[in-house]
């Protein structure tokens, strides 16, 4: 599977100590050069920092190699080279936050998920409490929804905590 990821999942998934989530989902997660700058940015958080200190061998920073997108000037520097990057390398998923950006990578065919996705997947698979990660999302950083999203949100992790089990 070929995942490439725009800045916000992983900035908002270190600074909840949930980075590790996406190598057990994906194993390896491609990210664009203008999402590694912005994550170094020197207002970055300390946690994003330390975790760029350590760098993870998951994560591959690779060049986009087609010219910029005249069309994708709407949006910042990674949410651009992030679906460039995307559609380089027929990703199987983008992981963007932002919602000019994800409409844009629709409109080009990419399937998207963001961090809330992220985290509803890890939790499909029992890796994590979504609800307690999604508190300290909202709590522990500047991260921001509208209230649809949120419900919706809740109520997917909540109908999978009690939903119907199958013994396999």
């Amino acid at each position: 599977m070929i995942v490439v990821a725009d800045t916000s999942p992983l900035n908002y998934l270190v600074q909840i100590d949930c980075q590790s989530l996406l190598r057990t989902l994906y194993r390896r997660v491609l990210v664009p050069t203008a999402v590694f700058f912005e994550l170094k940015d020197p207002n970055s958080p300390a946690s994003i920092k330390q975790w760029l200190a350590h760098f993870p061998e998951w994560l591959v920073v690779k060049p986009t190699v087609a010219v910029p997108d005249p069309a994708l000037s709407h949006l910042g520097p990674g949410e651009r080279e992030a679906i460039q990057l995307a559609q380089q390398e027929q990703a199987d998923l983008l992981l963007i936050d932002e919602r000019k950006g994800r409409t844009e990578a629709r409109l080009r065919g990419l399937a998207t998920t963001g961090t809330l996705g992220v985290l509803l997947a890890s939790a499909e698979y029992g890796l994590i409490d979504a609800e307690a990660c999604y508190e300290r999302l909202i709590r522990e950083t500047n991260f921001r929804t509208t209230p649809m999203l949120e419900k919706s949100f809740l109520q997917q992790v909540r109908n999978r905590s009690t939903g119907p089990t199958t013994d396999n």
